[in-house]
């Protein structure tokens, strides 16, 4: 049973969760030319290999390496190939927009393509995403753990709600409410990113007009343009304690936007939590300017460097839940446990 240590920041911490887990050598991996190279140390011939990676902020470069691993250990006759990925990349573009592509699609192909015969991540954007690999998924979730932050850091969280920033995440901010037995809110006209329809042909007219061609009963309806309406919460969150609920805090500007809302609707305290803390470019200093009292993240990807920027940020440590799920898998024991008392929406 084997598992690697990739790049410098790999989950050093699951070492000392379980027993069980055998640390070898890590493989050789350095750049030559530009190009990635992979030497594994040792026989890895008939073993269970896990294959840890976590994403840096070069991501397309984690990606190959990821890749290139996995495609020695298969090449290297290994048993089985799984892939711990926390954060798994390009989750955001898993929706077809005007000519783009489905990202995540092409990724998971690569992967399995690449050998891989398991993947273990957390909190995937959209959960149809396990659709796009022909291998076992198990997705596994970090709200207890964010539930746990609530109920333990928080000492008046009773006098707390709920918060969605947008429609789109009332699901999990229902989720959280019913197991705290709190009240949710819901901010809805949320500023969107426009989408520019004429520019990608969308209102260009025929090139031939035909008269009477076609039958005017079988002609296409267009729709009433969207229009943005005015910010409004849904919810009382007045001398409240608001807790803003998400999978991925990237760009901060919705999350600042929406915790200036709260302030003016009567919240004296506001906290914002997510499992994924990218925290991209001037996140932190926009945090830390902002009437947001904390941020509260999973170590799924590596923030070092946006704490020391932000004293706000805090961190929640789920490698407890990854460590079992690699014992389990390799002991061929149920995975249900990991995934008590979770809904089909959670």
């Amino acid at each position: 049973f084997l598992t690697f240590r990739l790049v410098n920041y790999s989950f050093f911490f699951l070492l000392k969760m379980t027993d069980q887990l055998v640390i070898r050598n890590r493989p050789s991996l350095y750049i030559k030319g530009g190009e990635t190279r992979v030497q594994i140390q040792e026989s890895v011939r008939g073993k269970d290999v896990f294959v840890i990676q976590t994403m840096s902020k070069d991501v397309n470069t984690t990606i190959m390496e990821m890749l290139i691993m996995v495609y020695a250990c298969r090449t290297s006759c290994a048993k089985s190939i799984t892939g711990v990925l926390p954060y798994f990349p390009y989750s955001k573009q898993c929706k077809m927009r005007k000519r783009g592509s489905i990202v995540s699609k092409l990724v998971a192909s690569m992967m399995c393509k690449a050998g891989l015969t398991h993947l273990i991540t957390m909190d995937l954007h959209q959960k149809e995403i396990q659709g796009f690999f022909n291998i076992p998924v198990d997705n596994l979730r970090a709200s207890p753990f964010l539930l746990q932050y609530i109920q333990e850091e928080i000492p008046d969280y009773r006098n707390a709600v709920i918060v969605a920033k947008s429609p789109a995440s009332a699901k999990r901010a229902q989720s959280f409410a019913e197991r705290l037995r709190l009240g949710i809110a819901v901010i809805h006209g949320e500023a969107q990113d426009a989408e520019s329809d004429q520019v990608d042909g969308r209102h260009s007219p025929p090139t031939v007009k035909t008269t009477g061609a076609i039958h005017p009963s079988m002609e296409i309806p267009l729709l009433i343009p969207k229009e943005k309406p005015p910010i409004t919460v849904v919810g009382d969150v007045g001398g409240r304690i608001a807790i803003i609920v998400d999978d991925i805090i990237d760009d901060v500007d919705s999350f600042v936007a929406a915790a200036e809302t709260l302030k003016e609707r009567g919240a004296y305290k506001i906290f914002v939590m997510a499992t994924h803390g990218l925290l991209s470019s001037e996140a932190p200093r926009f945090i830390e300017e902002s009437a947001i009292d904390e941020v509260v993240v999973t170590n799924t990807i590596p923030h070092e460097l946006q704490k020391l920027q932000c004293p706000k940020i805090k961190t929640v440590d789920i490698s407890m839940i990854l460590s079992e799920a690699i014992r389990r898998i390799h002991n061929g024991e149920s995975m249900s446990y990991l995934f008590r008392n979770i809904g089909v929406d959670d």
